[in-house]
């Protein structure tokens, strides 16, 4: 029996080959993109998953804040993780990490600029699943001056990975032995690095100064659930230790400080929450949101329900095709079990099909989906072991679910009704399959104003003004390399035909670099009135070469001594200190510790800069304070010429004449703001990509549901043309019934999807407001890709010979 159901079934496909194809390609399209878009979703999931441990693994973070400041940390106390090991029996292993910054590491007679480094403890290995080829994990970073490579690393300075006992040389004098190397860190890592340098190295990272934050600390607990007693147990913890500390520093105990509205807290994150769920000062790494997880998995969800309603629509259109069929084998004795396992068969063989070519289709467009999406995923046997199963109930969910209203529809049919030919026919036939294509055009129109909306808040990121002039700026990286000649460095640069101007710093509106300070409106350290800005170090020529704009006061000069001890405001620092006139108004800044009160310095205040974006467009601009002094960071050169390649030459010039043993690295500014909106560039891309092709599905149900109306109204279509209808009347006349369901589908999806996609924009605190021409533009286009689809079977049906269908009448 059931063999005779497959081979009716692959009779019945191949005999309505139009069908077939419609139906098989409509559900590999949607299969194809909802098993990329499964891809994507399952990467993102997989972070931090390599780790044998990965559920007993919480990071410690640090919550902080000070009158009205409040600033989430990633990073903790240097004394944090061995006091929690110390302390609490159920901590099984604690380690911390400390992102190691730019590196030179010296390769014959060049040295290679690494910026993958990391200062490491040696329970690194007992932590986290780093497995070690060459050397001991046990003793690797024991010792100070100390290395562990990555397998590629190794291979990248000695060929080869059997490199224990070996020396490099950093930063031309700095020799470290390498203990260890690992294999390469899996790209579903929250942190990726590729030289792991013992933590002994650095003479910091003994201290005990609990109210201070630059370690990154990760705990093991022995057991799962044993994370809640320690979060019950943090207060009391932090108390204990920090208290000394607070009362010396801010003159206060802990409980005083809360009193004012100040809190200084620990608390914990899964490390497989760290990926999607964190977005904290202090990350080792940039992370995503569960935001695009949401979004592509109800993208998948959308197109594979339209496939899925495509399916249903035209074989229930096919319905009077089939009714006679249906009839007489119920008059010969068919069951209608029989009936619906018969057509239940043709939807699953048809989904089979479609499943087959979509993971054809899937893996080879993979390489093109990876560019697109920045992701490095690959279909391997590890990939297999979960997708065949999945695609196997893939195609008994869809071939159910597809078929499953078909099935019973069609074998619902009376044989009398049938065999009389009493069975309407034509598109109003089905009150559900005007549902669907209702349903099919909703969720395309939404994600139309989606894609609308996406792009036009891209393009404002790109044009917005942000409060200083991207355009024309060159950045040498690392000028620091050049020690005491960085200054002649400078100097030589701005003397180049071609050079607007040039200033000398690390910290850029681009760069990662970031730096708090406390600040006081008085010497009486009162917490309600602090500030705790970024702080930036810049020199006199940073305002003029980034072309920012002074609301009220001066730049600094080289030419005033008293400006080392002058600050320069942003307008949010003067707004949030309730200065109108800040002026010669002094602050106060602490130069201990990051919450340390008991080192002051006194500065007054010489201009008040207008607000800059440093930071997302997700963010509201927050305070900002300039202050003048020595930093080696980077150099920004203004450029003014139209022959860039040969500027580029000179500078490289002047920079091999001070170090000949450094490579120069340099970028663009402007080069560097796109590349920090690059995921949201890519979200856009892919959306955008996902949308034309549920368009292009729901297009192919429409064309085929068209199609069969046209062909079952052929006679009222001949006796119309012989009446004198004219064509336009009768393209018309078939157009009307699909455009009045695109109409109510566009009445539905618009509202929807504003209020969506206006949520959406809440995420960023500098967005566009979604206007009215977006919802007309998104309904136009979704009508006029019906009356295209719709259109050429209308006048191919309107210009048929109506000799043709009357000649049996």
């Amino acid at each position: 029996m059931i063999k005779n159901y497959f081979k009716t079934a692959y009779r019945t496909l191949l005999k309505n080959k139009g069908f077939t194809v419609l139906n098989i390609l409509g559900l590999s399209l949607g299969l194809a993109s909802c098993l990329l878009i499964i891809f994507y979703v399952v990467d993102e999931l997989s972070y931090d998953r390599y780790n044998t441990k990965a559920s007993r693994i919480y990071r410690v973070n640090e919550d902080l804040k000070l009158g009205e400041n409040n600033v989430l940390y990633a990073v903790c106390m240097p004394p944090l993780a061995q006091t929690l090991k110390n302390d609490f029996p159920y901590v099984e292993n604690a380690v911390r990490l400390k992102i190691g910054g730019s590196r030179h590491v010296k390769k014959g007679g060049v040295n290679i600029l690494e910026n993958k480094t990391v200062f490491a403890d040696p329970s690194l290995f007992s932590v986290f699943t780093l497995p070690m080829i060459n050397g001991s994990p046990a003793t690797a970073l024991t010792e100070p001056n100390s290395v562990v490579l990555t397998e590629t690393t190794a291979k990248k300075y000695f060929n080869s990975t059997n490199v224990a006992g070996k020396i490099l040389t950093f930063d031309d004098n700095i020799f470290y032995k390498i203990t260890g190397v690992i294999r390469d860190l899996p790209r579903q890592s929250h942190f990726n690095f590729d030289f792991f340098i013992s933590m002994s190295t650095l003479p910091d990272s003994r201290s005990t100064e609990w109210l201070r934050s630059d370690y990154n600390t990760y705990v093991l607990f022995k057991n799962a659930g044993d994370h809640k007693k320690l979060e019950a147990a943090l207060p009391a913890f932090l108390n204990k230790y920090s208290g000394e500390q607070m009362q010396a520093q801010l003159k206060m105990s802990m409980a005083a400080f809360e009193k004012g509205g100040s809190f200084f807290r620990l608390n914990l994150t899964p490390l497989t929450d760290i990926h999607l769920k964190s977005n904290r000062t202090g990350e080792l790494g940039p992370n995503s949101t569960t935001q695009y997880v949401y979004i592509f998995s109800a993208i998948a969800l959308f197109i594979l329900l339209i496939a899925c309603v495509n399916f249903m629509n035209l074989s229930t259109a096919r319905s009077a095709n089939r009714a006679r069929e249906v009839g007489v084998r119920k008059v010969l004795g068919s069951l209608k079990k029989h009936l619906i396992a018969q057509f239940l068969t043709e939807s699953i063989l048809v989904a089979f099909a479609a499943t087959v070519i979509a993971l054809i289709a899937a893996i080879a467009l993979l390489p093109a989906f990876n560019q697109l999406s920045g992701k490095d995923i690959i279909v391997n046997s590890q990939t297999m072991v979960w997708l065949v199963p999945a695609l196997l109930l893939i195609v008994l969910v869809v071939g159910a679910l597809a078929g499953s209203y078909p099935a019973f529809y069609l074998s619902a049919f009376q044989p009398i009704h049938v065999l009389k030919g009493k069975l309407s026919t034509g598109f109003k036939g089905s009150g559900l399959r005007s549902f669907l294509v209702i349903l099919q055009f909703s969720i395309s129109i939404f994600l139309i104003v989606g894609t609308l909306v996406i792009y036009n808040q891209l393009n404002y990121i790109q044009t917005k003004n942000l409060g200083y002039n991207r355009n024309q700026v060159l950045i040498v990286q690392n000028t620091f390399e050049l020690g005491n000649q960085a200054n002649v460095f400078k100097q030589e640069i701005k003397q180049l035909p071609g050079v607007a101007n040039a200033t000398m710093t690390g910290f850029l509106p681009t760069s990662n670099w970031k730096s708090t300070a406390i600040f006081f409106k008085d010497a009486a350290f009162d917490q309600k009135k602090a500030l705790f800005p970024q702080t930036w170090e810049v020199d006199e020529d940073y305002i003029k070469t980034l072309d920012m704009k002074m609301a009220t006061g001066r730049t600094f000069s080289d030419q005033i001594l008293s400006d080392s001890s002058g600050i320069i405001l942003n307008e949010s620092a003067a707004k949030f200190l309730g200065l109108k006139s800040p002026l010669n108004k002094p602050l106060y800044r602490s130069n201990g510790g990051k919450q340390d009160l008991s080192n002051s310095k006194k500065y007054h205040i010489i201009g008040v800069v207008r607000d800059f974006n440093f930071s997302s467009l997700r963010d509201v601009i927050s305070p900002m304070v300039l202050v003048l002094a020595h930093n080696t960071g980077a150099l920004s050169i203004r450029v003014n010429t139209k022959n860039l390649p040969v500027l580029l030459s000179q500078i490289k010039d002047k920079w091999k004449s001070l170090t000949p043993n450094v490579q120069i690295n340099f970028s663009f500014m402007d080069q560097d703001f796109d590349a920090s909106y690059r995921a949201e560039q890519r979200v856009g891309t892919i959306f955008i990509v996902f949308t034309a092709l549920a368009i292009i599905i729901a297009c192919l149900g429409l064309f085929g549901l068209a199609a069969y109306a046209a062909e079952q109204r052929t006679k009222e279509i001949g006796i119309r043309k012989i009446l004198g209808a004219s064509v336009a009347a009768i393209a018309g006349m078939l157009s009307f019934d699909f455009i009045k369901l695109v109409l109510i589908a566009i009445l539905i999806s618009l509202p929807v999807g504003w209020f969506l996609m206006n949520k959406w924009l809440q995420e960023f605190a500098y967005r566009v407001n979604i206007q009215w021409w977006v919802l007309v533009l998104a309904g136009f286009i979704s009508i006029f890709i019906a009356l295209i689809t719709i259109g050429f079977q209308s006048i191919k049906a309107a210009l048929s010979n109506p000799v043709k269908s009357l000649r049996s009448e």
